[in-house]
């Protein structure tokens, strides 16, 4: 990022150091954040795998399609669902809710989820906005950077390129718009004729209005770690090469090598100019050699097999698999080891759903946080003047497990049979399989059935 914050005007001299060091950060992993995005969209040339011992260097740039770094964030992903906020009654909370719909939060979070098993870590960060009252924006570490706080147990300082622009000579794309987030203030920089400005606009939050969702934080690495980490994509590397060396070891098995001793100059001249034609006809002739007297003999080498290809697919498949936690039909490898019931591909993705449910847990306190900042910015007070209400509310997700429709309805009725109120709720509902939508209509219909009745019962 080539934004120098001694430019900016009206950037206070105090402010400086830290968007440095933020500059920094963001320049030294971009990088790495990059290689990462293209692991997950599958190019992985033949050249960065090779070993140099039985593939060719002329099929360097060769592409094997590979979604297994795909996989690997897509579908614990998939299994993350946010279904909204959760008020201190128990009933959606109406007043976050109305900002979860005006910022799409719901259709938003799959893609942030995903940005944040991707790089490890993605950022929320929040505004104030004259027609919702609320904008929440996300960016990924790709457009984004923060410092962690460790006193604090909080995002320090942080920045988010907000807008970019095209440089007309190298069609380079470079920030021409920048938010700094400080405790104070939102400073926003902007690119002019070559010429940076900052713009302050005032926080009274008593911290940066900038939030990560971390995945698989440790005390050393606060903004959590990848799921495309080094091994995998070492195991990605390994599927690659495997497939490419399984390509061409196919390539021979169709064609594969004959030989004809003791032909003549003539005959082996037809030979080597129709190759295609000797190799696909049916029928192959040829006279005694007349100067030697010598029958042609056919032959043909033996067959290679792709088979040690194929079982070292199910090797890499199983540790994948092992070391991801997806399940090895996620990874797209069919052997002995698939399960063969529904029980068995529950018990399969155990992990897998007990690692959903740990994203989840952070996510939560994450949204919570948003939730917060959110309401506080839209009633234009301190976190400090919330009402209980507004504290009380709890990030609500859906079941990770997905349990198919007939599970959840015969554990429904189970509950119903010795807690009848229970059948009363929309959690009932909810569990039969029914939308919220259908959910409203069920409600309405109902009161409106109750509504004819009383009618009629007072005119009797």
């Amino acid at each position: 990022m080539r934004l120098n914050p001694s430019m900016a005007e009206a950037l206070p001299r105090e402010e400086r150091a830290p968007l440095i060091e933020l500059i920094n950060t963001y320049n030294e992993h971009e990088s790495k954040n990059r290689l990462k995005r293209r692991y997950y969209e599958g190019h992985v040339t033949v050249g960065e795998v090779n070993l140099g011992l039985a593939l060719p260097q002329d099929i360097q740039r060769l592409e094997i399609g590979c979604a297994w770094g795909e996989k690997t964030v897509d579908v614990p992903a998939a299994r993350s669902r946010f279904d909204g906020f959760v008020g201190k009654d128990g009933n959606d909370a109406a007043p976050i809710m109305v900002i979860v719909e005006d910022n799409n939060l719901t259709g938003e979070y799959p893609k942030a989820c995903r940005d944040e098993l991707k790089y490890g870590c993605t950022f929320a960060t929040l505004s104030a906005d004259k027609r919702i009252g609320c904008r929440i924006r996300w960016h990924s570490p790709e457009t984004a950077a923060a410092r962690w706080n460790g006193e604090k147990g909080r995002v320090d300082c942080g920045l988010a390129v907000v807008d970019m622009t095209q440089d007309a000579i190298s069609k380079s794309w470079t920030p021409s718009v920048v938010n700094y987030y400080t405790d104070s203030a939102v400073w926003v920089l902007r690119l002019d004729n070559n010429r940076w400005s900052a713009e302050p606009h005032p926080n009274a939050m008593g911290r940066p209005l900038i939030e990560p969702m971390v995945w698989n934080a440790t005390s050393a690495k606060p903004f959590g770690r990848s799921r495309l980490k080094e091994p995998i994509r070492h195991l990605i590397q390994g599927y690659v090469r495997t497939v490419a060396n399984a390509t061409i070891g196919l390539e021979f098995a169709t064609s594969p090598q004959k030989y004809l001793l003791g032909v003549t100059d003539k005959q082996y001249e037809a030979l080597v100019n129709q190759k295609f034609k000797t190799y696909v006809g049916s029928i192959l002739t040829s006279t005694t050699n007349p100067e030697t007297g010598e029958k042609p003999t056919f032959g043909q080498l033996s067959q290679g097999s792709i088979e040690p290809h194929v079982s070292m697919l199910r090797t890499l498949a199983t540790q994948f698999s092992a070391a991801t936690g997806l399940t090895v039909t996620d990874v797209g490898v069919i052997n002995d080891a698939n399960p063969s019931s529904a029980d068995a591909i529950l018990a399969q993705s155990n992990t897998l759903i007990g690692m959903v449910e740990e994203l989840n847990a952070g996510n939560a306190g994450a949204l919570y946080n948003i939730a917060l900042m959110a309401q506080a910015i839209k009633r234009n007070v301190t976190l400090d003047e919330l009402t209980d209400e507004e504290r009380g509310i709890i990030a609500r997700f859906k079941n990770p497990a997905r349990p198919s429709v007939a599970q959840t309805a015969d554990a429904a009725q189970k509950i119903a049979s010795v807690r009848q109120s229970f059948a009363q709720t929309d959690v009932f509902l909810e569990m039969l399989g029914f939308s919220l939508a259908e959910i409203r209509r069920i409600k309405a219909q109902e009161q409106r059935a109750r509504g004819l009745a009383l009618f009629e019962e007072l005119e009797a």
